[in-house]
C-alpha cells in the first residue's frame, strides 16, 4: 500500500514527464529522413566552408552535446517545472520545424574530409560520428539550435542567473559546441545561421510575451506602491 502511495505521489510530482513523448513523433519521422534523404538533395554550404580548416579535437564538445542537453532537461525537469516547459516547448517547436524543413526541403552537404591528413584517437571518433551520422539533414542544424536553447533557458532561468559560473560555463560550452559543428565539417555555416534565425524567432514567441507581462507587472506593483 505505501509503495502504490509513493507510486502515486510519484506521478502527480512527476506529470510533466509526458512531454517526452515527442521523442515518439520525432524518432521515427528523423529516421525515415535519414534513410531517405541519401543522394538527392539541396547541397547547403558556402566558399568560406571550404576555406575553413578540418579540426578533429572539436569531437570532444561536439559529443558533449548530448549530455548538454540531457543535464539541461534534467535541471529543469526537476527544479522549475514552468522552465521546463517553455524549453521544451522552445526546443521541441524548433526540432519540429527542423523536421519539416528536411522533408519538403531535402538537404545536406559535402564538406567531410575524404583523407585525413592526422591518424589519432580524435580522428578515429570522428570516423565513428560519420559512419553513424549521415550528411544530410543538416539545415538547420540542431547541434547549434538546441545549444543556443539550453543558454536561452540558463539566462531566463531567476535561479540559475545567480550562479555565475554556471551561466558561464553553460555559454562557452554552447560556444565550443556550435564551432565544432563547422569545424569537424558537419555543418556549413548557412546551418548555424539557419538555428539561431529559428532560436530568435521562438524566443520572441515562447520567451518574450512571458517577459513582457511579468516587466509589466512589476512596474503596476511599483505604481500602486508609490500611490499609496
Amino acid at each position: 500500500m505505501k509503495q502504490k502511495n509513493r507510486f502515486t505521489e510519484l506521478l502527480k510530482r512527476y506529470k510533466h514527464a509526458w512531454v517526452f513523448l515527442y521523442i515518439l513523433i520525432y524518432m521515427p519521422w528523423f529516421l525515415y529522413l535519414e534513410k531517405h534523404v541519401t543522394t538527392n538533395y539541396y547541397v547547403i554550404q558556402t566558399r568560406f566552408d571550404q576555406h575553413l580548416p578540418f579540426i578533429e579535437y572539436f569531437i570532444i564538445p561536439y559529443l558533449m552535446w548530448f549530455a548538454f542537453i540531457a543535464a539541461a532537461f534534467l535541471y529543469f525537469f526537476l527544479t522549475d517545472v514552468p522552465g521546463f516547459y517553455r524549453m521544451a516547448k522552445f526546443m521541441f517547436t524548433g526540432m519540429t520545424v527542423f523536421l519539416i524543413i528536411s522533408t519538403v526541403f531535402p538537404n545536406g552537404q559535402d564538406l567531410r574530409p575524404v583523407v585525413f591528413e592526422s591518424d589519432n584517437i580524435f580522428v578515429d571518433m570522428v570516423r565513428m560520428l560519420y559512419r553513424a551520422d549521415t550528411c544530410t539533414n543538416v539545415f538547420p542544424s540542431l547541434h547549434v539550435f538546441n545549444s543556443l536553447g539550453v543558454c536561452v533557458a540558463v539566462h531566463e532561468s531567476e535561479a540559475l542567473k545567480r550562479h555565475r559560473g554556471v551561466c558561464a560555463g553553460t555559454y562557452i560550452l554552447a560556444a565550443l559546441i556550435i564551432l565544432a559543428t563547422v569545424f569537424l565539417k558537419q555543418h556549413s555555416v548557412l546551418d548555424g545561421i539557419g538555428a539561431a534565425f529559428m532560436a530568435y524567432v521562438l524566443y520572441q514567441l515562447v520567451y518574450a510575451p512571458q517577459k513582457k507581462s511579468a516587466l509589466q507587472y512589476t512596474k503596476q506593483k511599483r505604481a500602486l506602491a508609490q500611490n499609496k
